[in-house]
This record gives C-alpha cells, structure tokens and sequence, in this order.
C-alpha cells in the first residue's frame, strides 16, 4: 500500500467531492479517483460509493477514516517539525489571504520578497475560508477575524479601514440619501460592513448584491450605487469618492503561522516581509490617506 493513498482518502472523505480534493492537494480529478482506486485494491475494500452527487463513505470507509487521518495528522505534524529545523531561505512558501486583498494590495507589492530573497518561491491563494495551518494547507495566512487554536501563533498587523463610497460621477448626480445601495450576498450578512449597511440602509433594498469584493469595486466604479469599500481599494482610485467614513467599522487584520512553521527561515522571511509591507502602507490601509505609489 501507498501510504500517500490514504491523504488523498482522507481528504475526499471530509470534501465528498473528486473536484475539492483535487483542487486542495493540487492535483487533477483523475489523479484522485486514481489513488482511491489504487488505495481500495490494496486493501480489497470498497471505500466509497460512486454516486453522480458525490463520493460517500461505505460502512468500511467509515471505519478507516478516524484511524487514517491521526495517520495523517501524524505525518503531517513530523513535516512541519521538519520544516521548522530546515536552515536556507529558500524554497516554496504558501501564503494565503482574502482574494482582493490579495490581488489588490499584497501582489503588486511583493516584489519585495523577491528582491531580498530570489530563491523564495511564492504561491499566493486568495481565500475568504479558514485555512488550516496545521494541516499545511498554507504556511502564512492574514485574516480579518482574531485567531483561534493553541497551536497559531499570530501578529496584529493593523485594521482596515471603510467608507461608503460612489462613483465621482454617479455622486454628482444623486443625493445621498437618494443612492442605490449595493452590498455583498445573504451569506455575508454577518460581515460588519454588511451590518453597518444594512442599519444605514434602514429597510431600503441592495439593488445590486455579490460575494466578491471586487466585483463590488466595479459596480461602484460603474456607476451603480453606492458601497462600503475598504480604503486600500480606494485610496488611489479618483473615480470615486467617499461619501461617509466616521462611523463605518473597521476590522482588525491577522498574520498567522503555526508555531512548528514559524521556525522555517523562508516562511520567517515571507512573515517579516508582509509585516513591513503592510507597515509602510499603514496609514492608507486604515484611513484612506493617499500616498506616494511605489513598487515597494
């Protein structure tokens, strides 16, 4: 038997889905029907079903996954021991961030890392989900919810600051109590920022709703309303303005590791260099104060 096998049975035993575990493990679909395949032969048991919804575990399945994954847990937890003792900064460092944080703020400027570490290589997972740290699924991971896990150990590295904003040209046209509103999806309503809308709002309906910050971005740039946005989308931006600042709520932004990951030189490297980042661009990421663009 492949022990390697039982991760990917492990992982499709909690996703139900070939597409979600190859996406996590990073592979093809067919790799992971390869591997159960492979795993259910040598064991002579049939693991899951195969119905057109998804992949259910058999009676037997059921039975080796509370024993597979403390393997799994096991092994993962050697490799970031492993990770931690490993000297050299270089190698792959996976670091994972809201999407348009991410796309936004944070790649446009990592040039930074590269620059002092040329043999780091950076995969960047823009991401609204839990990650787990201790399952490797990232090594770094910023939040804009306070950690959780006796095993994190995380760094505040500031708040994200918002406002109500509207396209320069939609505002010259609409008073403000008159605008069309414009805000994220019903799943999202317990996001602070969707909870101030709503209680500006005050019964008036969300003529356009989505769950992707950026696309909310474009719909104000487009004219279609007003939104709460946050400031290191906007501070740039002279196609839009902000209408209101002073009581929208901010959120407290996380950088998080686990503590055997920590010890890794490059995942160090990666952590100081985000820190400064976000650091040097601090003042614009919480109030919205303009400053000078760089490449840094």
């Amino acid at each position: 038997m492949n022990w390697d096998d039982l991760r990917f049975f492990v992982d499709l035993s909690e996703t139900g889905s070939l597409s979600a575990t190859a996406r996590n493990l990073h592979v093809d679909h067919s790799t992971v029907a390869r591997r159960i395949a492979a795993l259910e032969q040598a064991l002579g048991l049939r693991l899951f079903d195969r119905l057109p919804q998804g992949y259910p575990l058999t009676a037997e399945g059921e039975r080796l996954k509370e024993q597979a994954s403390r393997l799994r847990d096991d092994i993962i937890a050697i490799e970031r021991m492993a990770e931690g003792d490993r000297t050299g900064i270089a190698g792959t460092v996976r670091v994972s961030a809201p999407p348009a944080f991410a796309s936004f703020f944070l790649v446009p400027r990592l040039g930074l890392v590269r620059e002092r570490h040329p043999g780091i290589r950076l995969e960047m997972s823009g991401n609204l989900a839990t990650v787990n740290l201790t399952r490797r699924e990232a090594d770094i991971a910023i939040r804009m919810t306070k950690p959780e896990g006796a095993s994190l150990v995380a760094r505040r590295l500031g708040a994200s600051g918002y406002g109500l904003f509207a396209a320069r040209s939609y505002a010259a046209r609409h008073a403000v109590e008159d605008m069309a509103l414009l805000g994220y999806e019903e799943n999202m309503d317990h996001v602070p920022q969707q909870i101030w809308l709503r209680n500006y709002a005050a019964g008036r309906p969300l003529v356009f709703r989505t769950s992707d910050l950026g696309g909310l971005y474009h719909a104000t740039r487009a004219g279609l309303g007003a939104a709460v946005l946050p400031f290191f989308l906007t501070a740039h931006d002279d196609s839009i303005v902000c209408l209101r600042r002073h009581d929208v709520p901010s959120r407290d932004m996380w950088l998080l590791v686990h503590e055997d990951v920590r010890r890794s030189p490059r995942v160090r490297a990666v952590m100081e260099a985000l820190t400064e980042i976000i650091q040097r661009h601090r003042a614009m990421i919480e109030t919205g104060l303009p400053e000078e663009r760089d490449a840094g």
